[in-house]
């Protein structure tokens, strides 16, 4: 039997809009206009049971974050790019807090609630053709936001943009985990087939109000691959905080 995924959904950072069907972007539409708070999106995952996303948990104020996103929103400095921002919550506080704040979102919907909720920058755009001449001293990635990388071969690709898009000293701010946990044995051990894809890459499918978009790859990373890709690329890993539920927030800068 699949186990549950005790993480949060993916965002649509990097779907196109047209393809998925904008799942995102119709379910935050409804609730924006008509604030129920019954609307949820199913995510279904080849690995785990199916979830359910209630809606207003991507409307949800600093106060009812996970420590882990309240710790990593602390941490931003400089101009920040929020990316694959949902509803905006979290650029909403970083913009509340004075902050110049970038909303990265893909969803037209997701893009029009925020503008109606008063995030004042926002870009509709796929996060790996962004204009390098714009550069930021901070990178957000929340809710597992590294996971519109997809897979680990892509990993190398990721960290080519996110240097370009730094600013000299600057960082990213991450969240994943650990999804070893969904091959734990009742004895304790865990059965992971080695010669398999990685464990964390997961296919991922989201629907809504009986609208299905279409598969995609949602990748979730462990610290210690994480460390060790990030190393690789350049970069300089940190581990800021360890979650409760086999996740975790990093900082990553460009090594010296």
């Amino acid at each position: 039997m699949k186990k549950q995924i005790n993480t949060p959904g993916p965002s649509s950072a990097n779907l196109p809009a047209k393809e998925s069907l904008d799942i995102i972007g119709s379910a935050c539409r409804d609730y924006f206009q008509k604030s129920n708070k019954d609307l949820s999106i199913e995510v279904w995952s080849n690995i785990a049971e199916t979830d359910l996303i209630p809606v207003h948990y991507l409307f949800r104020p600093f106060n009812e974050m996970p420590t882990l996103e309240q710790d990593a929103l602390k941490q931003c400095r400089g101009k920040v790019l929020d990316v694959g921002a949902g509803a905006g919550s979290h650029a909403l506080w970083l913009q509340e807090q004075g902050f110049e704040v970038t909303a990265l979102e893909i969803s037209p919907g997701a893009c029009e609630v925020m503008q109606k909720r008063g995030i004042q920058n926002i870009l509709e755009k796929d996060f790996f053709n962004l204009p390098e001449e714009v550069r930021y001293d901070t990178l957000l990635m929340l809710m597992n936001g590294i996971g519109i990388v997809g897979t680990t071969d892509k990993l190398k690709g990721f960290f080519n943009v996110a240097r370009k898009l730094l600013k000299p000293g600057g960082q990213i701010l991450v969240d994943s985990s650990d999804l070893r946990y969904l091959f734990l044995e009742d004895d304790g051990s865990i059965l992971i087939n080695l010669n398999d894809h990685y464990y964390g890459e997961v296919e991922y499918r989201m629907s809504y109000k009986g609208r299905k978009g279409r598969r995609f790859p949602w990748l979730f990373i462990d610290d210690q691959l994480m460390e060790y890709h990030a190393e690789k690329s350049g970069f300089r890993f940190e581990r800021i905080v360890e979650g409760d539920h086999y996740d975790y927030l990093a900082r990553l800068t460009v090594a010296t």
